[in-house]
């Protein structure tokens, strides 16, 4: 009886925590919609000249005890996809102290135009341009994301924020009701109410496209993955982060570029992402990755320039599939170079812990 007193008391503890947690969240999004405030974790100046890149890459070392892979990669807001990617064989679960992790938070801009939120789906990447308040920098804010799993494509093309929902409920969509029972889930609900296990998350922003929302979620770790049937979910602090900034009826741009090139300093840069085999594919995926080279160098460049460019080394990083920008000119480093040449930094955080896998932002010193 001691027992089972005491494991009420726990579960007891831990629903009211996560009430704390949902009420604290409710109360800081109200705050920053009052004032209009855009967090700076996330958020790049744009750059001023034709380059199209922003941040750069971190290797880390010395790491704090019973961190994983996704530790890491929450800690850098960076989803799993980017951070398996830029580190092939390392264990998810299990890191060595002092093992060198990349984080790849060094990103190439999607193709213009800039405005509004533009969503690479296989790069899992979201990113929104805030309109330009007088006297400041433009900024881009960027957050990875959670994509559809296999059989349920986003829509590509342009659409709107035409809401946004705190504390939504989910009525399940017969077809994903269907989909769940016919894996064995005779019990899966048809209603989720509001509140930190609701998939929805505790913060949903509602396209103009049926059922496609950007939200929460109510199982963080899986940012990054193909989770969704069709949705596009967020870390639920980057959802408390978005959410009060981002005015009803901006524009959204979903597009499909596994491949993406840009410009720094003069050079040329290619990044590469797994294709979504989910969409039509009219010629080979390498013939993507040349393309959009291409194209980047026929912006405001002129077509001479196509000669400044490696197209043996745009194949390889193309194969490559690193989330990490390389250089596609004569003589650019190569991923290992780029990543020889950084200095590591110490890791002192401790991990999220268990609890972190809700959909209230976690507490975090």
């Amino acid at each position: 009886m001691n027992t089972e007193k005491s494991d009420r008391t726990r579960i007891r503890s831990l629903k009211i925590k996560r009430f704390m947690q949902f009420t604290i969240l409710a109360a800081v999004a109200g705050y920053l919609c009052s004032v209009s405030v855009i967090a700076r974790a996330a958020t790049f100046t744009l750059p001023e000249n034709d380059d199209t890149i922003i941040g750069r890459v971190r290797i880390i070392t010395d790491i704090a005890e019973k961190n994983t892979l996704l530790d890491i990669m929450r800690h850098f807001d960076l989803g799993y996809a980017e951070i398996t990617a830029a580190n092939p064989g390392v264990s998810s679960w299990v890191i060595d102290k002092h093992q060198k992790i990349v984080a790849p938070t060094e990103f190439i801009l999607p193709p213009k135009p800039w405005e509004g939120i533009v969503i690479n789906v296989p790069q899992r990447r979201l990113y929104y341009f805030p309109e330009t308040a007088n006297g400041r920098a433009p900024e881009v804010l960027t957050f990875p994301l959670s994509i559809f799993r296999a059989g349920w494509p986003t829509p590509l093309g342009l659409t709107r924020i035409i809401a946004k929902k705190k504390d939504p409920a989910w009525n399940v969509p017969k077809s994903i009701q269907e989909e769940h029972r016919n894996n064995g889930e005779a019990n899966f609900p048809d209603y989720f109410p509001p509140g930190p296990d609701n998939p929805m998350g505790m913060l949903a922003m509602e396209t103009g496209f049926p059922e496609i929302f950007i939200h929460g979620t109510n199982r963080p770790w899986g940012v990054g993955m193909r989770t969704s049937h069709g949705c596009f979910h967020l870390y639920p602090e980057d959802a408390a982060q978005l959410f009060p900034v981002l005015p009803v009826g901006t524009p959204v741009r979903i597009i499909n570029e596994p491949y993406v090139a840009g410009r720094r300093d003069g050079r040329v840069y290619l990044a590469a992402f797994e294709p979504l085999t989910d969409y039509p594919i009219t010629g080979s995926q390498l013939t993507y990755a040349v393309a959009s080279v291409t194209r980047l160098l026929s912006d405001n460049q002129g077509a001479e320039k196509r000669q400044e460019v490696d197209w043996d080394r745009v194949l390889s990083v193309a194969q490559a599939l690193s989330p990490v920008p390389v250089a596609v000119n004569p003589g650019g480093l190569t991923l290992q170079e780029i990543i020889s040449e950084i200095t590591t930094e110490v890791y002192p955080f401790p991990p999220y812990g268990r609890d972190a896998n809700l959909g209230v932002v976690p507490e975090r010193p």
